[in-house]
């Protein structure tokens, strides 16, 4: 492949990983006001353990485990993020 073929599948991957992440936002926004109904905490430790642990016995690399759990806590920081800004309704 030349430069410009895999660039262009670079490209394609992010388009699609651009509409997963807005995807996992949405539904991180339906949980969270759930857990406003529910009055839970938005912060689970818990199940942020269990991604990362997930994550990292499906990882099939080359991207190392620690490097996995760095993208996800990033994602996830986000996510919860949103859910504090929405939960407080600005």
């Amino acid at each position: 492949m030349t430069i410009d073929e895999i660039r262009a599948e670079i490209d394609s991957i992010d388009d699609k990983l651009l509409r997963i992440f807005n995807r996992r936002a949405e539904l991180a926004l339906q949980i969270g006001h759930l857990k406003k109904q529910l009055d839970l905490p938005i912060y689970d430790p818990e199940r942020e353990k269990r991604i990362f642990t997930k994550m990292a016995a499906n990882n099939p690399g080359p991207l190392d485990n620690n490097a996995i759990k760095r993208l996800f806590e990033r994602v996830i920081d986000e996510s919860r993020s949103l859910e504090r800004i929405k939960s407080k309704g600005l």
